[in-house]
């Protein structure tokens, strides 16, 4: 099927891409499934249309919130040698992210000042008073105005930091949780990976297919290049070398390219 729509249709389009079945590609079924996984991580993590933009909310609940602030414990003693010791106890202020997720941008914060927010901040107080006639609103004053106010609003809520390690699966905010309120909502920007069981297109991504392939030919180069001049029964010999040096130049050539065109900025996954 030249659209594959899942993981055995892609094998077979590339197992035909190499000759099958007019040939015999010597990779076993779990080579073929492993090469697979790798081509769909590598794609995943440096393509752009492996991963989707998102909001995540969390609800704040009262057992969660008295996990997370409750303070560390430190116990001292004096070891033998008469070194006092501590034991240091971190205390569980973080968030758990689901494994699909690679990155995260920023916490939206959620304050409650008069600049920013409510009925009273300064915004809605300007377009109440001064935007009843378009005409007697001067726009440049008013975007000077809204810099500066935004200015004062960071530096006495300043943005949410944050840290975050896709291997872990956890978002630390540096705040204090005293000041969140119970079962209020934390929304989160996050990178998401594009599933493709969800979304069976990407199966049929050109970039894919053409890098499940050579690296399907990789591994069927490896496994011939202990047989390597073998001569088979009417003269044919093996030359597992020559396919497997020709599958790398090709998996360089599709690796720069995706470095090149597809790959998103690795900042923009940073928290």
């Amino acid at each position: 099927m030249s659209k594959p729509s899942s993981r055995e249709e892609l094998i077979e389009y590339c197992l035909r891409q190499l000759g099958h079945p007019v040939l015999e590609i010597n990779v076993d079924d779990d080579q073929l499934s492993d090469r697979l996984d790798d081509a769909l991580q590598y794609f995943q993590e440096r393509h752009f249309d492996g991963i989707e933009r998102c909001f995540l909310k969390h609800k704040l609940l009262p057992a969660e919130k008295e996990i997370i602030t409750k303070q560390p414990k430190y116990t001292t003693g004096m070891a033998d040698e008469g070194i006092t010791s501590a034991v240091i106890e971190e205390a569980q202020n973080f968030i758990p992210l689901p494994d699909t997720i690679i990155g995260v941008n920023s916490v939206f914060k959620s304050d409650a000042n008069t600049i920013s927010s409510g009925m009273f901040n300064v915004k809605y107080q300007i377009f109440l008073n001064d935007l009843y006639n378009f005409g007697s609103l001067d726009l440049l004053n008013y975007a000077m105005t809204k810099t500066y106010l935004e200015d004062i609003s960071r530096i006495i809520t300043p943005d949410v930091q944050l840290r975050f390690n896709k291997k872990q699966h956890r978002l630390y905010l540096d705040i204090d949780w005293q000041m969140v309120d119970t079962n209020s909502y934390l929304i989160m920007d996050c990178y998401r990976i594009v599933d493709p069981e969800q979304f069976t297109s990407v199966y049929n991504d050109y970039w894919i297919k053409r890098y499940l392939t050579s690296t399907i030919k990789k591994q069927w180069g490896q496994n011939l290049i202990k047989f390597n001049g073998v001569q088979l029964p009417g003269g044919i010999s093996f030359n597992g070398r020559q396919i497997f040096d020709d599958a790398i130049r090709e998996i360089e050539e599709i690796e720069k390219q995706l470095k090149d065109e597809y790959e998103l900025p690795p900042l923009g996954l940073l928290g």
